[in-house]
């Protein structure tokens, strides 16, 4: 006589490379990469073959949310912090490491609106070829500010800034 329970198949609580790729989604090559980096800890069988935590699977789906983000990964090491090293992550650890990410996201979301308003005018690079570039940057006054289009970064022209 057994039950569901007993007859349900689950992920074992330690997993092989290959388990991990396959339940993840992930490259093997690239969760080899993610180790390498720091981001990762596995322990190794007495044959030596690399074993990981079920806890990795919330990592590695953090590293991924961080990626798609274009979080850095060092950033993301920061973050997961003790996770690293195989601890469960629960929801109190991603509500910190999403909140420490929000301010970097708001930032990276204005720049990306700046650069889609303002890529077709003047950017401040120096050139002088368009009506507007003579307008919003005479005689190259941004070269004062240094290298770059000025016109591109949050600091120098906010949202609601002409030019």
């Amino acid at each position: 006589m057994s039950n569901d329970i007993n007859n349900h198949k689950t992920l074992p609580p330690i997993l092989s490379v290959g388990a991990l790729s396959r339940r993840s989604g992930i490259a093997i090559s690239a969760i080899h990469f993610y180790e390498r980096e720091g981001l990762l800890r596995s322990t190794r069988n007495a044959v030596g073959h690399r074993r990981y935590s079920r806890a990795s699977l919330r990592i590695l789906a953090i590293i991924k949310a961080g990626q798609r983000a274009g979080i850095p990964l060092a950033s993301i090491r920061h973050a997961l912090g003790p996770a690293v090293s195989g601890d469960a992550l629960g929801q109190d650890e991603w509500q910190r490491i999403s909140e420490g990410w929000r301010a970097d996201l708001e930032e990276r979301i204005r720049t990306l609106e700046l650069v889609r308003d303002r890529l077709s005018g003047c950017i401040r690079c120096g050139c002088l070829s368009h009506e507007a570039c003579r307008m919003f940057n005479p005689g190259d006054t941004a070269a004062a500010d240094g290298p770059g289009a000025k016109g591109l970064e949050v600091q120098h022209f906010g949202p609601d800034s002409a030019g």
